[in-house]
């Protein structure tokens, strides 16, 4: 005997006319989790490397891209995203501040060496400073989870 469903349309309909007005109850979970974020997303991290490993990793993650498709990533970016782009930019800015500025730091703690002529391959050693620098930098930082 099959199992009674209602047709997916009807289901779809009632998530799109019931879920908004919980807005009330995520915020509530995400102020008063009932585990702490941090401490379960640092134990799992074998795990994510497991799930990153496992066999047919690449196709699993294509398989997914392809059934998104372009489509719907633009609808979503669009619909979505468009509207939340000015808003997420302000709450953004002290963390985009507290972010940039170790790299900022760093680059101005970098001592350059001479400028040799325009068009000296000499030059990129210049650029070779900077990168080296911020390099260091960004595994220091990840290393110490900063």
């Amino acid at each position: 005997m099959a199992i009674p469903i209602k047709p997916v349309a009807d289901i779809a309909k009632k998530w799109l006319d019931v879920t908004p007005g919980r807005s009330s109850f995520y915020e509530a979970g995400v102020r008063s989790p009932t585990a702490d974020w941090q401490v379960n997303t640092v134990a799992a991290a074998s795990v994510f490397k497991a799930a990153i490993s496992a066999a047919d990793i690449e196709k699993r993650f294509a398989g997914g891209a392809r059934r998104a498709g372009t489509p719907k990533w633009q609808r979503k970016s669009v619909d979505v995203g468009v509207g939340r782009f000015a808003g997420g930019v302000s709450a953004a800015g002290p963390d985009y501040q507290a972010g940039i500025a170790p790299y900022v730091e760093t680059i101005a703690a970098v001592t350059l060496p001479a400028r040799q002529p325009r068009g000296s391959d000499a030059n990129y050693a210049r650029v070779k400073a900077v990168g080296d620098a911020l390099t260091k930098r960004r595994l220091a930082l990840a290393a110490s989870g900063g």
